[in-house]
């Protein structure tokens, strides 16, 4: 059985879109960057720390873990701590590119995989009216960069390279070679 290691809504409808069967079990890890990590190394050492913590709990299953960061001039840009926040993190972002990058780890018997994808995001310039009604709106809140690529942000995302699933909150593709190659999760796509 594949263990989700994550609460996140969209990381579930990603992998239910994908016809990916799994469970949730959210794994409590503390979310803090070490001095002078960097944010690949971060978002993959999360993975893993959040894979592992759910592992030693379920031994039997395969756990999925998974960080999302949002990276601009070498700053990491998790979640919003609050609503003044979001709005600098959406000034820092506006008129800019930037990376989106998310660790992944499986954690089975035998095995510990951590990977990661990395996504460049460009949003349009932001007016300070734009930035204030999208926060109000409380869609930035729970949000690696303080916006989803997937709601109302999307009317500013002017072109990304990479994997959009990525950017979303969990890179689809790799898992499913993750999940491929490791062997042991039944990936036949259910019938309806």
């Amino acid at each position: 059985m594949l263990v989700l290691a994550s609460a996140s809504p969209r990381r579930q409808e990603l992998l239910r879109n994908a016809g990916i069967q799994f469970t949730v079990q959210a794994a409590n890890v503390p979310e803090v960057p070490q001095p002078g990590e960097a944010a690949k190394a971060y978002a993959e050492r999360l993975a893993r720390e959040k894979a592992l913590a759910v592992f030693r709990q379920r031994p039997g299953d395969v756990v999925l873990g998974a960080d999302t960061v949002v990276v601009v001039d070498e700053t990491i840009l998790e979640k919003p701590a609050d609503a003044v926040d979001a709005t600098q993190m959406l000034r820092l972002l506006s008129g800019r590119a930037h990376l989106v990058i998310t660790g992944v780890c499986l954690a089975g018997a035998g095995f510990v995989d951590v990977r990661s994808e990395t996504t460049l995001v460009s949003f349009d310039p932001l007016s300070e009216s734009n930035i204030h009604s999208y926060v109000a709106t409380g869609e930035p809140m729970d949000k690696a960069g303080a916006y989803a690529i997937q709601g109302m942000a999307s009317r500013w995302i002017s072109r990304i390279e990479g994997d959009y699933s990525n950017v979303v909150g969990l890179p689809v593709a790799l898992v499913f070679r993750m999940l491929k190659e490791c062997g042991t999760v039944d990936l036949t796509i259910p019938h309806p």
